[in-house]
């Protein structure tokens, strides 16, 4: 992975920077070198329809400059699109390097929203993320993987919930021989479903959540839930949206399957949420460690060897990957409604971490 992204950087730094320089007549700062950085990583453009093959209707405006352009939003944390756009009709050094080269080939708000829902219906984000990924993994063995949620806060009412439906009164006493058999939790089933089947089970629309701190104090919000795993070195591998109220280990079985088609890993790092006998039974199957926290609820634990606690410690890859999300690509900026977009909106934030870790890693350190 390291000399795929050392190449670019090379390339990057002493090819791409000093034209652009040149062509500007003036240093780029060093947020526009981040986001020349990152569009070259990820390389966007190559996975967005070009508008020029359309047969009928009005000509559309460039489909690659506006993907560019949300990912320099992303990039650079502008909290709202026309803020982007503002930016982009004052500063030439931004419009040009998103592919705009007059002030007049900017598009209208009212464009790029469009855009972005087609960036959303079509799944832009998550097609560039797992082939960017499936690149920089390909023949590569993840040691650690990490695996949690996060609380994503919404502009937008909670959906209604249809009614429950009355469960029908069980009698009391050892069952007997021509009694209904029980019916199966979420987790029981999803050992025996694809990762596919499971994650369409799983509501997504918003609603209320509902999450305990380190400190143990509950933190309410209206929205979604994000779940990412990441690597060792905090690179977010896959993320799942959800609805808030989705506990986090509805998603580690279907995450986990998923996750073992396509990637060599050793351990599945986990907390005290994911500590269900399914989940760590379908992580072993896979051929993966499960290295779970105990919860509080399983008495007979055993406290971790001193070598599993060493290792459990790499567990806040996870904590500062959220964290950096919220805070430097965009996730407390959300001002789009409906599931598609909000995923859309998250991914766009995603890739633009996942070309800062990349290049991290391939940067040396001064």
């Amino acid at each position: 992975m390291s000399h795929i992204i050392s190449d670019i950087w090379s390339q990057i730094q002493c090819s791409l920077f000093p034209r652009l320089e040149c062509a500007f007549e003036q240093p780029l700062s060093e947020g526009y070198k981040r986001v020349v950085s990152t569009l070259e990583v990820l390389q966007i453009e190559k996975h967005v329809w070009p508008g020029y093959r359309q047969m009928r209707g009005r000509p559309m405006l460039s489909r690659g400059g506006i993907a560019r352009a949300f990912l320099a939003k992303a990039t650079l944390g502008f909290p709202t699109t026309k803020r982007l756009r503002e930016t982009l009709l004052d500063d030439v050094v931004l419009r040009r390097i998103c592919g705009f080269e007059r002030r007049q080939d900017v598009p209208s708000e009212a464009t790029l929203s469009r855009a972005f829902g087609e960036f959303a219906r079509t799944g832009l984000g998550q097609r560039v993320h797992s082939a960017v990924t499936a690149k920089h993994t390909e023949g590569k063995v993840v040691i650690d993987v990490c695996r949690d949620s996060t609380e994503i806060e919404a502009r937008e009412k909670p959906a209604k919930k249809a009614p429950k439906e009355p469960k029908a009164q069980q009698k009391r006493g050892r069952k007997g021989k021509n009694d209904p058999p029980r019916e199966k939790t979420r987790l029981e089933k999803q050992r025996e479903q694809t990762p596919e089947e499971a994650l369409a089970e799983l509501p997504t629309a918003c609603d209320y959540g509902v999450k305990k701190d380190t400190h143990g104090h509950r933190h309410y919000w209206v929205g979604f839930k994000l779940h990412i795993d990441w690597s060792g070195s905090g690179y977010p591998l896959a993320a799942v949206l959800t609805s808030a109220s989705v506990h986090d280990s509805q998603v580690a079985i279907p995450m986990s399957k998923s996750l073992a088609r396509w990637l060599t890993a050793f351990y599945e790092v986990m907390d005290s949420a994911y500590d269900a006998d399914q989940i760590l039974e379908a992580v072993t199957e896979v051929g993966h460690e499960p290295i779970v926290a105990s919860h509080p609820r399983r008495t007979t634990a055993q406290p971790f060897d001193p070598a599993t606690e060493e290792r459990y410690k790499v567990r806040t890859a996870a904590e500062r990957g959220n964290a950096r999300l919220k805070d430097e690509f965009g996730y407390r900026h959300l001002r789009v409604r409906g599931a598609p977009k909000v995923l859309q909106h998250l991914m766009f934030g995603m890739l633009a971490l996942s070309a800062d870790v990349l290049l991290k890693m391939a940067i040396p350190s001064a």
